[in-house]
């Protein structure tokens, strides 16, 4: 990328520079061993949050944590492992949490790859739409209820421009084979993005705000799975800089000023149009109610069924 290019994008993120202070705060970042979501987990605990980081890696968590605290100095940093190639790992992981946790303020599913293998989990979904979507799915809709006697607070989803080529297919989107595994990550992208302003509507009035970001081409490891190295140098020489494109999540888990933009989807520090879909409301009610079936939502883990008695 030409010296202007990168000017350009680092102009950009400039204008969402916050000094909004978290002292007090609760973080849960997973996916926090590289890249945006250790950049935003720096961040966050420089600014004085208690930061959980998350990921199935114990040895990438505690290089992680030590990144963390030498970044900032500050020490209250805590690893967790989850899997998200099972939803009872998932399942875990959110009790633990509740059972730990006397609060959680900022909740960032920064989990994504593109490359897994071409299969189905255990858990009988396609492995690509389970760590892009169902699994953050999951991990938001138990936690939600932690989160509301939080308020306000607030959730950060990590999208991909990559929605614009996504499809929904119910009877198609877990089948192995359907997709090359962008097509995969472009469909869960888009799933992700559509429950993202369905959930909005579901939890109006309970003050968790919740929200979606492209961060662009950026380099990270997303592309580890691959075999070729293609897209990884791709990547290496044209992608954004992290600690650059940090600043949006980081400005959308602190900043007082998007407190009322709750369901938006953000590019470049501002509202950024994301898919025609979002206007389908029959779609975005589907899409929740299949959703919820496919991750075996339990009758105790039901809040929506708790609000609508």
């Amino acid at each position: 990328m030409s010296g202007h290019g990168v000017k350009l994008y680092i102009n950009e993120f400039s204008k969402c520079e916050t000094d909004a202070r978290l002292d007090g705060k609760v973080a849960l970042v997973t996916g926090a061993t590289s890249g945006i979501g250790l950049e935003t987990a720096k961040n966050l605990a420089k600014r004085g949050a208690k930061v959980i980081i998350a990921s199935r890696n114990p040895a990438k968590l505690a290089k992680a944590k030590d990144d963390i605290i030498q970044y900032g100095g500050h020490t209250n940093v805590f690893t967790r492992q989850v899997d998200f190639e099972s939803l009872t790992s998932i399942r875990g992981f959110a009790q633990e949490t509740v059972a730990i946790e006397p609060r959680l303020d900022i909740l960032m599913n920064n989990i994504g790859a593109v490359g897994i293998r071409d299969g189905l989990t255990e858990d009988g979904l396609h492995t690509m739409m389970q760590v892009n979507y169902f699994g953050g799915f999951l991990l938001t809709f138990l936690l939600f209820p932690l989160l509301k006697a939080s308020a306000p607070s607030r959730v950060i989803n990590v999208s991909s421009i990559a929605v614009i080529l996504g499809q929904i297919d119910f009877d198609h989107w877990n089948d192995v084979g359907q997709y090359a595994s962008f097509g995969f990550y472009s469909n869960a992208k888009l799933a992700q993005l559509l429950s993202t302003v369905e959930m909005n509507k579901r939890i109006e009035g309970s003050g968790v705000s919740i929200y979606t970001f492209d961060p662009g081409m950026t380099r990270t490891s997303i592309a580890r799975y691959f075999e070729s190295n293609f897209v990884k140098q791709f990547l290496k020489i044209f992608g954004r800089r992290t600690d650059a494109v940090v600043k949006l999540p980081v400005f959308l888990a602190a900043d007082p000023s998007v407190a009322d933009k709750s369901g938006k989807h953000f590019r470049d520090c501002k509202e950024f149009y994301s898919s025609w879909y979002v206007n389908d409301t029959a779609l975005t009610k589907k899409l929740w109610e299949v959703s919820r079936g496919l991750v075996g939502i339990k009758k105790e883990e039901d809040w929506e069924m708790k609000l609508q008695i």
